[in-house]
């Protein structure tokens, strides 16, 4: 028997390629649906701030996940690309476009994502960018060939990784930094301050506990002013102020709206066929017992595919839980966290040591809960095993303490 169902996708993005994958993958044989607001095709959005920046003879890195052929043809899906969603009807199953049509569905997964926050009165300013897609990434990486005076609003991953691409060019971008200590929500005050170190030992103007008074030019950025004065000259503005969940089109459809789409712990929004995957999903973790909002690319694409699966299976649907997982590349290291930065206690096992290593482990209640490394690929994901066990913190600490000796022991050994 033939499915005669449509799943429509809302958001070609990471979790909405995921979502119609799986959908094919599961033996889903109905019609299938992807509709994106930008042009592009599906691409990944990590490398946009991290290798595509590079200047290299051969031109910035490919991002796209899939040739088209391979999404219409092999993978049987529609592309509606280039139109925003714009409404929602959840009673009568329809999307609504921006350019007047309507896409009827019999099972909905929302994954539009999250739209970087910009800064009031620059839409009309040249050389002011935030980093959110790839075409944020041409005009970004064209400016820094161009060598650019970079001033780089906002010292979180996405900032600091810009920041560390114009360091590479041999540029010397100027970080601002309206809270005294950058990263205090992801990573805590204490690593966050040892992070920030990061950027003065590789040469970056980092400037915290000062905001933007305003952005100044002639048609084009000339300056940036702060608000205890300091003016600095300026070619390119990269506002790097975080994310919000892009939710405004759902008004008045009947979901959930609360720092994303509300979901419980199979993503399922509490409406009949209507699921959320990605960014902009705000799910029961049952791992950690609470409800989560991640901007990580491992949960995209993970709960894309099992958004997509229980929306197609709503009566045998499988819970999705996760131990958070996030990089960020700076300069010559790799920034790595896993779990949840909530916590009693930070135990610094490493700290900038002759590897130029981090490992601090955080507790909450007897538990670890959260990992955050420096230089630490090869065990990372030890760490990330334990806390989905549950493992006990001080088990924690002595795993990590005996890891450090087996490295000093083998580096006596070496120079020996």
């Amino acid at each position: 028997m033939s499915d005669d169902r449509h799943l429509v996708v809302v958001g070609a993005s990471l979790a909405g390629l995921r979502a119609v994958e799986a959908a094919r993958t599961e033996g889903f044989e109905g019609r299938i649906t992807l509709i994106g607001a930008e042009r592009h095709l599906p691409y990944d959005r990590p490398p946009l701030s991290k290798a595509y920046l590079d200047k290299s003879d051969e031109g910035p890195v490919s991002t796209e996940f899939r040739a088209e052929s391979v999404i219409t043809d092999q993978l049987d899906v529609k592309l509606l690309l280039g139109t925003a969603a714009v409404g929602l009807d959840t009673a009568d199953r329809i999307v609504f476009l921006a350019d007047g049509r309507e896409v009827r569905y019999d099972a909905l997964v929302i994954a539009t994502g999250a739209q970087a926050r910009s800064l009031p009165g620059t839409a009309d300013l040249a050389g002011v960018h935030t980093l959110r897609t790839v075409d944020d990434a041409v005009s970004v990486r064209a400016a820094l060939d161009a060598g650019a005076r970079t001033v780089v609003i906002g010292a979180g991953f996405i900032g600091s990784e810009v920041a560390s691409g114009a360091r590479k060019r041999g540029l010397v971008p100027v970080v601002i930094e309206a809270l005294p200590t950058p990263l205090v929500r992801a990573v805590g005050q204490e690593m966050g301050a040892v992070l920030a170190s990061l950027h003065t030992r590789n040469g970056t103007d980092l400037r915290c506990g000062v905001g933007v008074a305003s952005i100044e030019g002639d048609g084009r950025v000339q300056r940036v002013v702060l608000e205890d004065g300091t003016v600095i000259d300026a070619d390119l503005v990269v506002v790097g102020a975080g994310a919000i969940p892009a939710v405004e089109w759902l008004e008045g459809a009947g979901l959930t709206i609360d720092n994303g789409v509300v979901c419980d712990e199979n993503l399922w929004t509490g409406v009949d066929g209507v699921y959320a995957a990605g960014d902009v999903a705000r799910w029961h973790n049952g791992t950690f017992d609470r409800l989560m909002r991640l901007e990580h690319w491992t949960s995209a694409a993970e709960q894309g595919a099992t958004a997509a699966r229980n929306a197609l299976k709503p009566h045998a649907p499988k819970a999705y839980s996760t131990v958070p997982y996030f990089w960020s590349d700076w300069y010559d290291v790799r920034i790595q966290f896993v779990g949840s930065p909530a916590a009693d206690e930070i135990v610094v096992v490493e700290n900038l040591d002759e590897d130029g290593r981090i490992v601090a482990l955080y507790r909450e209640g007897d538990r670890l809960a959260g990992v955050l490394t420096v230089n630490g690929q090869t065990e990372i994901m030890k760490y990330r095993g334990q806390i989905m066990k549950g493992a006990a913190f001080i088990a924690a600490v002595e795993f990590a303490e005996g890891r450090k000796v087996a490295r000093a022991a083998k580096r006596a050994a070496t120079v020996c």
